[in-house]
């Protein structure tokens, strides 16, 4: 692993069905674990790193909505999941010797600071990882949006979008055994292909901010550190070439 990180502050986005492990729904405290170690073996390497968390392990709101409850109130409800994940991971990050702050973009005082971004780049710059809860705060828009944004916000030099698989396929791999995997896309092949690695709201924000986006497999112990290393496999986004 190289010494020097390849970026100096990131943003790590990852689904609340990634902290499910091998249950249907909820938080498995071993997956939560895993992914806390993960984040503190990239703190330890200097790298200034902040969260954005899913909820589609506790409450999805355009499924609800499909169901028709009205889509604010359910968007709502899936913005306070994201806040329960967050705290879930500053819980099992702190276990682990790393000083976390969450951010909700709800206020909610006495579990969690309101979102500053000023406060927020303070905490990242006296080595303190951040979590973003409640998405942006409204509804319509979807935790990857959120994950652009607050990038974009914090001044990061990357995304890393931490998904099932080892990067951008052109079908679900898990169901088509030939699906064509890339090595690098620039942003309006994502658009025009219509990939689905993340909204087109977020590849969009991604775009003009010129932030890269890394998709890799969060459920490769050690991937994140190993791609800020200069290593590891995934699949980058970023301008044309």
């Amino acid at each position: 692993m190289a010494k020097t990180p390849k970026y100096k502050r990131v943003l790590l986005k990852i689904s609340g069905e990634a902290l499910m492990g091998e249950a249907d729904y909820g938080l498995d405290p071993g997956a939560v674990e895993r992914i806390a170690a993960d984040v503190r073996q990239v703190h330890e390497m200097g790298v200034q790193a902040c969260l954005v968390i899913g909820g589609g392990n506790i409450f999805r709101g355009l499924n609800a909505a499909a169901t028709g409850m009205d889509r604010p109130t359910a968007d709502y409800m899936g913005m306070l999941a994201t806040v329960i994940n967050s705290l879930a991971m500053q819980s099992a990050l702190e276990k682990l010797g790393v000083t976390t702050r969450v951010q909700s973009a709800i206020p909610m005082a006495t579990v969690a600071e309101p979102y500053i971004r000023r406060r927020a780049v303070r905490h990242m710059e006296k080595g303190r990882v951040v979590i973003f809860g409640a998405g942006t705060g409204n509804p319509f828009f979807t935790t990857d949006t959120a994950a652009a944004l607050r990038a974009s916000e914090m001044g990061c030099d990357a995304l890393l979008k931490g998904t099932k698989v080892d990067g951008v396929y052109d079908a679900d791999p898990v169901e088509v055994k030939d699906a064509k995997r890339y090595d690098r896309l620039n942003y309006l092949e994502v658009l025009t292909k219509d990939l689905g690695v993340m909204d087109h709201a977020a590849i969009s924000l991604a775009r003009e901010n010129d932030i890269p986006i890394l998709v890799f497999s969060i459920y490769e112990a050690g991937a994140f550190a190993e791609i800020l290393g200069g290593s590891g496999r995934y699949t980058i986004i970023d301008h044309e070439d």
